[in-house]
Formats: structure tokens, C-alpha cells, sequence
């Protein structure tokens, strides 16, 4: 539950997901899931001359069990909320 809170707070922010398969798309966080399911809008994929058929798709909805990586906007990372949050998930309350 941890990533999945603090995953809600970047609803909005620009992230770039890179997936099992190599492809990473960039686009703007509109939801999250308890699966880390994923939905971007105004989506653009990193390496549009590997994937060209990607380029049309302005947003998309991608499986947590899928994903890789999830890059965080430098703005968006407040280290004392994961801190505080790591604190109270390792007491168990």
C-alpha cells in the first residue's frame, strides 16, 4: 500500500513508464490503482523511431504487472513522506 499511496499523490505530474518489453511511454499520471494499474494521458513514447506504430496512441491504460520502472518527476519526490510512510509501515500500524 505504500507505492500505491504515494503514487496517488503524483495524479497529474508527468511520469515515464518503461515496460517489460522496452517500450517507455511518457505522459501525464491521470490514476492509479491498488495494482499500480496505470493511466497516462497525452501520452508520448520515448523511442518513437523503434516504435512508430505507438504514435498515435494519446492515452493508455497499462497493467502494474507489466511495468518496470516508473520514473518520478525530480519535483516529485518528497523524500519525508516516504520516510514518515517506511516508519509506519515497518511498526505495522
Amino acid at each position: 500500500m505504500l507505492f500505491f499511496s504515494y503514487f496517488k499523490e503524483l495524479v497529474g505530474k508527468e511520469v515515464t513508464v518503461e515496460l517489460k518489453n522496452d517500450l517507455a511511454i511518457t505522459g501525464t499520471l491521470h490514476s492509479v490503482d491498488q495494482y499500480l494499474n496505470i493511466k497516462l494521458e497525452n501520452t508520448r513514447v520515448v523511442d518513437e523511431a523503434k516504435y512508430p506504430h505507438m504514435l498515435s496512441v494519446k492515452n493508455c491504460f497499462i497493467r502494474g504487472s507489466v511495468v518496470r520502472y516508473v520514473q518520478l518527476p525530480p519535483d516529485g519526490v518528497d523524500v519525508e513522506i516516504l520516510h514518515d510512510a517506511t516508519r509506519r509501515e515497518a511498526r505495522g500500524t
